[in-house]
Order: C-alpha cells, then structure tokens, then sequence
C-alpha cells in the first residue's frame, strides 16, 4: 500500500472513530430544536432560565397574545367579582366576539374567561373601559406594568391585539409577561379551562366558550396560554405545561407551525430540567439561646418545604445557615430569626450562586423571665437606700 492510501486510510478511521471519542469533563451537547417561528423562546418558569432562543429580542407584533398582560393587569386593579355593565365602544369591535350587548352586565371574570378563552376583542374593550375609563387609559396601565417588569422592548396600545402601529413586543418579554401571570393562581385556572359557559345579556340563555388553545387537547402536560394571529403578525402562540414539578413557558411569534413548535421546544424544555427538594418543610430545625427569656432556647426552623427546577445531572447542592447566636426575650411564636441560603455552581466555574433561600421561624415562644422576687433584707435596703 502506498504511503498515501495509508494516509488515506487513517484519515477514513480517524473519521470513523470521531463520534466515541469524548474530551475528559465536557459532555456533548444536546442538539437544539429546529423551528418555523421567526422569533422563539423557551424559559423554564421558576428561576425564569432562557433554554432555548431564536431571535428572541426582535420586536414583533403579538396580535390576541397581548390579552395575558390585558387579564393580568385587570386582574391588579379590580376584584373579579365587580360587575361591569358593558360600554357603547366594546359593541362590534372587529375580529373574534361574543357579541355583546350595551348596558349588558357581566362580572370582569366572565369577561376575562370569554377573553382568554374565545379571544374576544369585545370582552377586551369592555374590561378595559369598566377598569380604566377608556382603552387609551388602560393601555397605559398596561405599559406602566410592562416597566414594573423590567421590560424595554414592549408596548402596549389597545388591550386586544389587534394591529396597531407602536404595538409590539419580543418572544422573550411576552414569556416574562406570561411568568408573572401565571403566578396569578385565577389566571391560572383560566388559561388551562378548556371551556366554560357564561350569562347571555341577562336571560335564561347561555354563551359556550372554548378555549382557541390546541395545545391542551395536544399536549399532555399543557396549563395554557394564549393563541393569536392577525396578517401582520401572523401565528403567534404563548403556551405553558408543568410535568413532575417542572413548569416551562413557550412563546413563538410568526410561527406557521406553532402546535408543533411548542411540543418540540416543550420535550426539548422537560429533556434539560428536573425539580429538586430544596428542603422539606421543618427539615431544619435548630436550637438558638435566648437572653433573659422564661426558657434559655427556642427552636427555629422553615415552616415551608422549598422545590426548585435545576439542569439534571447538576453539581451538589449546599446550604448555609444565617441566624444570630442568640436573642433577646420576649421572642414571638413564628417570628422570622434567620434564613437558609441554597447554592448550585451552576456555571461550573468555581462560583456557587443562591438557587433559593428558606425562612427560619420560631416554632415557640419564650416570654421575658420574670425578675426574681426580693428578700425582706434586699427590700428593706433599696425602701431606705442602703
């Protein structure tokens, strides 16, 4: 054989070989979801960690998607059992409806159900003219809650979606908008209804809602969100599913394969993470002295267990305990005395950062001890001064 067929031959090994070879402490990486959206998101709910981006900080029109800041925001700024008698300007807005009629009164959660569940533009105007006053007014709430999240690259100018100019936001900034409204435990229960039935302007009849939401008739593990679409925007979709304590947030705007965008980037999501115990709930319990008290201890410890969502196969875990080495009587039964710090190198470069933290509370009391009682000597010394 001729010294380039061998060299050719080593070549064609070496190639062969390639794929069992692995350097010493970097394991290969996982191979990312390929996905129609032109702009895509996938964070994991608790620490909100970013696991996956596409242009996520391109600003995008959202269409109907705006409706979870509109529920969110309703929800900040009136109690869902108010009624609101429905406003000349939410009759025969364009798009999706459930036809409302004026003067008809609905309480702002049917309204927000026939919001987030037939994406009704009507409903959206009525919520907000009964919040706010006016759509311009409520729009300005909106906005004033986007800053209170910390967002930069969202703007709100009507509360449905519908195509406006200066109306947009990024796959990113709606995932941190839906974080914050499923936090909302009613929100919650609403974007994961599959269908309801509210009053029809005050008679015996009924409205059908149902959800617009494939993914909870898609996807096992699916809680919500929110569909949209107008021509502009085209299909945006903000989705959410919880498996074994995981909770992961999907957002895709202009996706023209959405369903199957989130069941990939969802799989891909629940594939990288796990929920660990942190603790369990008075799984640390400690004694701390106490000065001047009936008792000379009480015993501290964290009232509530602490779950967190971590990369599997994630460096140890350790703990530091924060508490002083001793209090002063009176101590109150569950006064907060200290807190347990949780950390993970999840960087793996030598840094640990906090992954949660516990309170620690006093399980019991202790009063002030009383003064010990005088003798006749020591009374009859302090009556005359000596």
């Amino acid at each position: 054989m001729s010294a380039r067929a061998r060299f050719s031959a080593l070549l064609l090994l070496a190639a062969l070989c390639l794929p069992l070879f692995c350097i010493p402490g970097v394991a290969a990486p996982s191979s990312s979801p390929s996905v129609s959206a032109h702009s895509a998101v996938l964070l994991d709910a608790d620490g909100g960690t970013v696991l996956y981006a596409k242009d996520a900080d391109t600003r995008h029109p959202m269409a109907s998607t705006t409706k979870v800041m509109t529920a969110l925001v309703a929800l900040e700024h009136m109690e869902p059992d108010t009624v609101i008698s429905v406003a000349p300007e939410a009759v025969g807005v364009e798009g999706s409806s459930i036809y409302l009629v004026e003067g008809e009164e609905l309480t702002l959660e049917q309204l927000l159900y026939a919001l987030l569940l037939e994406s009704a533009n009507d409903a959206a105007v009525a919520i907000a003219v009964g919040v706010a006053g006016s759509v311009e007014a409520f729009a300005g709430l909106m906005n004033q809650k986007a800053a209170e999240l910390g967002l930069t690259d969202t703007q709100f100018q009507n509360p449905h979606g519908l195509d406006a100019e200066g109306h947009y936001t990024t796959a990113r900034e709606l995932a941190l908008i839906a974080r914050a409204a499923l936090q909302n435990e009613l929100l919650l229960k609403m974007v994961s209804t599959r269908k309801t039935t509210i009053p029809h302007d005050g008679n015996d009849g009924v409205r059908l809602l149902v959800n617009h939401n494939k993914m909870l008739r898609l996807y096992e593990d699916a809680i919500g969100v929110k569909t949209g679409y107008t021509k502009k925007s085209g299909r945006c979709l903000v989705s959410a599913a919880e498996r074994d304590g995981v909770r992961l947030i999907v957002v895709t705007l202009n996706a023209p394969d959405d369903w199957n965008d989130h069941a990939e980037l969802l799989d891909y999501g629940f594939s990288l993470r796990e929920s660990v115990t942190l603790c369990e709930p008075d799984g640390i319990c400690i004694a701390v002295p106490v000065v001047g008290g009936a008792k000379s201890s009480v015993i501290v410890s964290n009232p509530e267990g602490l779950l967190r969502s971590l990369p599997k196969e994630h460096p140890e875990i350790t703990s530091t305990v924060e508490l002083p080495r001793f209090l002063y009587a009176p101590v109150e039964t569950g006064e907060t005395v200290g807190r347990v710090l949780f950390q993970c190198d999840l960087d793996r470069d030598g840094k640990a950062e906090v992954i949660g933290e516990a309170p620690l509370t006093v399980q019991y009391g202790a009063e002030q001890a009383e003064p010990p009682k005088k003798s006749f000597w020591q009374w009859l010394r302090s009556l005359f001064g000596f």
